[in-house]
């Protein structure tokens, strides 16, 4: 269609700035691998315990060169990016104050924190002390606020790259590194945890090297490059590393055990085409941004805008365009192409959410998926993208979906 056409002549200067981008990062993780001396041999998988699981070991240490960190755990036994960032929250003790210098977290993490919900393991239930530090107005991060709110109590402050169900735009790793920089000055001792989920290679670097002490996200996100069917990863200061690992284990037995399931080959060959597969979904979400701004929507971030994930926001303004656009979605997808996404309870949500995800791997957000609460203003959120040229059947299907198309 004439539209798409155009909006690919439109976004083709504005994408060339992030072909450099995922140069850059092919040849970090290249190097990674390099440095990993990675082989045949990695893998290998073990059983039962999974002691000197050899899979195991080398995906670890490949995550841990590519974010440049003093160690990593990259686990299937980790089922989500909420789960690995709960594990990191989890260090902290009762009585230890949290404060999300970036407003409020993402939806299932406000369950996960005690704000929303009523689960008995909740962080507030458990005694932590919990704070936020609301976004400026334009959803930058309030420097000021976060050296006022931040004190010498504050055990960690955590920031969302991401923008999570929001209409705010996501954080820039310069950002992000302001924002270090303000916890620092406020309380030199304060942990700075990064949710990294939906962020990973859309930079050419990561928050660990902006000042974090710690990071966590999923692979069936970024990282696995569309291959990895499960899994978590947390990487930054070998202490804070450990003791993640106690919680996602027992005490003493940490990262010592856990078998890789012979899922180490997959692994790290998604990781290694991550940078590539990253590209790809920057440019879906850039041409979709264009085609809905051309047809007169809200979107976020515009076309031009820099980016630092993979999410597109459009807002739909009613209830049954974000339906039908999700319909389109679904329509395109490789798998489950017959079937209708359909608004429903999700574990972790207050609102009904609709989910378009015909996907290999269940949940991936790397292939391409929509999804949106059931709330005004009815904003649905495009991710992910194998090919930009699937991204492209979609669209279309998708405008013809929602009557836009003749």
């Amino acid at each position: 269609m004439e539209i798409i056409e155009l909006a690919k002549q439109r976004i083709a200067p504005l994408y060339a700035p992030m072909e450099a981008v995922v140069l850059a990062n092919q040849e970090k993780v290249l190097r990674a691998f390099h440095a990993s001396r990675i082989s045949s041999h990695s893998f290998s998988e073990s059983t039962g315990y999974g002691y000197s699981d050899p899979g195991r070991d080398a995906l670890e240490e490949v995550y841990r060169q590519v974010f440049r960190a003093e160690a990593a755990l990259c686990r299937p036994q980790i089922v989500s990016g909420t789960h690995a960032i709960s594990i990191c929250l989890s260090i902290l003790e009762p009585g230890d104050e949290l404060v999300s210098a970036s407003g409020p977290p993402y939806d299932t993490l406000q369950t996960v924190i005690g704000t929303k919900g009523a689960s008995r393991r909740s962080l507030v239930k458990r005694g932590i002390v919990y704070k936020e530090v609301p976004l400026k107005p334009t959803g930058g991060l309030d420097l000021d606020a976060i050296r006022q709110q931040i004190t010498g109590k504050t055990k960690m402050a955590i920031f969302q790259r991401s923008r999570g169900y929001s209409w705010r735009p996501s954080l820039t790793v310069g950002e992000l590194a302001a924002g270090i920089r303000a916890v620092r000055e406020a309380n030199p001792d304060c942990i700075v945890f990064v949710d990294n989920c939906y962020g990973e290679f859309v930079e050419s670097i990561e928050p660990l090297e902006a000042g974090a002490d710690l990071i966590a996200g999923s692979l069936i996100k970024n990282p696995g490059g569309a291959l990895a069917i499960a899994g978590g990863y947390i990487a930054g200061r070998q202490d804070l590393v450990d003791l993640c690992a106690e919680v996602l284990t027992a005490p003493s037995l940490g990262a010592k055990l856990g078998t890789s399931f012979g899922l180490a080959r997959s692994l790290l060959q998604g990781l290694f085409i991550a940078p590539h597969i990253v590209g790809e979904a920057v440019y879906g979400a850039m041409l979709a941004a264009e085609v809905f701004r051309t047809l007169g929507y809200e979107v976020s971030p515009l076309p031009d805008e820099p980016r630092t994930d993979i999410v597109q926001a459009i807002k739909f303004g009613s209830k049954e365009e974000l339906l039908s656009f999700c319909r389109g979605v679904q329509k395109a997808a490789p798998v489950d192409a017959h079937f209708l996404p359909m608004p429903s309870p999700m574990p972790g949500y207050t609102d009904e959410v609709v989910m378009a995800g015909g996907t290999f791997v269940q949940g991936s957000s790397i292939e391409l998926s929509a999804d949106g609460p059931l709330r005004e203003p009815y904003i649905g959120y495009l991710q992910g993208g194998m090919s930009r040229q699937h991204v492209e059947i979609t669209l279309r299907i998708v405008l013809q979906e929602m009557g836009l198309a003749n």
